[in-house]
């Protein structure tokens, strides 16, 4: 275990807890145990990824079959980018020079990423990967492969809907969809006017957080997963969902992208109708929506047979990343957010969803649902639980509360 894992981590979970965690049968694990626990796992499955042959077609790690082995998923997946990020953000934890190679080797698998114009996802592919790979290293290369890659995304915008295509398939549903989940692939854009000092992939990312900020809430601030445009008008056709419980439902991972979304937008903008917007969602979450005690949601908060429903570890693992980003950024509710991300993260690292060494294909937490309507991955590991897992612990360390940068 690295000496610099340990400081950071101990940080982590002291900062604010200051307590151990406990496991489900009311046992004491101590952080010491926990932080060894990270790594170990870490060290696993980097283990089993490197049995692959590179050149394959299906590389990265996404989830677990039903007979429990490894599912593999190629370059275009939209789940591509997170196992090299988890990888980078493991170098930065500890500094290890076995990470930050093996990260880089599985980032470069995704560069022809950066030409394809058919996915609303290069977002989520580049910037979880690329982006923490320029982060962290500063290679120019890394920043012109993220550059590439906005230019791509920015062809799926249409003007007159105002936003950015999600979906080409399932035409006999909708002409234009768009997803709540498409807010995340926002902060590629964002990043690419930053870079090269060229407005448009800033204006066409706020245009499009605006435009699903009109129509993809009800008055509750709950979200809607799809949301079908008319590409001549503009005008909203349908308010749908497709991978949760029904129409009217809250796909609890939508609400997860909705507050990471505008709470990323608004860092990105200083907009105040975006902090705003994550400030109401996060307040639907707490006070609406109905978590469980544990704080950890089930896979809709509106599914018909809770509490004999799945979890969704995956939302609230992003979840917790938010909150934790967004107790910097607002100027009246940084402690609420704050203890709420502390209480997910509790439930996280308890024996009821994290993984013992060595068992899983590697991942770090289970109890993550996918799409339940399809029987798809239900119950199941999910690399962007982990994904954001990891995110979260690295943004609880500059999680304050009395300094909002507004």
């Amino acid at each position: 275990m690295g000496i610099k894992l340990y400081g950071y981590i101990l940080f982590f979970f002291v900062l604010a807890c200051s307590r151990h965690v406990n496991n489900e049968n009311g046992d004491k694990v101590s952080d010491e145990a926990l932080l060894q626990k990270i790594e170990l796992q870490e060290q696993y499955a980097l283990g089993l990824v490197k049995n692959l042959d590179a050149s394959g077609s299906r590389v990265f790690p996404r989830s677990l079959t039903p007979e429990g082995e490894i599912r593999r998923v190629p370059k275009k997946d939209w789940t591509s980018g997170f196992y090299p990020g988890i990888l980078w953000m493991m170098y930065e934890l500890t500094e290890g020079e076995e990470w930050k190679q093996s990260a880089i080797q599985l980032t470069e698998l995704l560069e022809n990423q950066k030409f394809d114009k058919s996915t609303h996802d290069l977002g989520f592919i580049m910037m979880s990967s690329y982006g923490l790979a320029y982060k962290l290293t500063g290679n120019k290369e890394y920043r012109d492969v993220l550059i590439q890659s906005a230019r791509s995304l920015i062809t799926r915008f249409n003007e007159n809907t105002g936003c950015i295509r999600s979906w080409d398939h399932n035409r006999d549903k909708w002409d234009y969809p768009v997803i709540i989940d498409n807010m995340m692939n926002l902060e590629l854009l964002f990043f690419a006017s930053k870079e090269t000092g060229d407005p448009v992939f800033e204006n066409i990312a706020i245009k499009h957080a605006q435009t699903t900020l009109k129509n993809h809430f009800r008055s509750d601030f709950s979200t809607y997963h799809v949301v079908a445009y008319d590409t001549i008008t503009g005008a909203v056709v349908a308010q749908h969902t497709h991978q949760g419980y029904a129409h009217e439902s809250t796909w609890a991972r939508g609400q997860a992208w909705a507050l990471y979304g505008y709470t990323m937008a608004y860092r990105e903008t200083h907009l105040p109708e975006f902090l705003s917007q994550a400030e109401k969602v996060a307040n639907y979450i707490f006070n609406k929506a109905g978590l469980p005690e544990d704080n950890i949601p089930y896979w809709d908060f509106n599914a018909p047979n809770i509490p004999n429903e799945p979890r969704d570890v995956s939302a609230a693992a992003i979840m917790a990343s938010a909150l934790y980003e967004l107790s910097t950024l607002s100027d009246g509710d940084g402690i609420t957010y704050v203890a709420k991300a502390n209480d997910i993260m509790e439930a996280l690292v308890s024996d009821a969803y994290f993984n013992e060494e060595g068992t899983n294909g590697g991942f770090l937490l289970r109890h993550s649902t996918g799409a339940k309507p399809k029987k798809s991955e239900v119950d199941v590991p999910l690399v962007y639980a982990d994904y954001y897992f990891l995110e979260a612990l690295l943004r609880k360390k500059s999680a304050t509360v009395d300094s909002p940068q507004s």
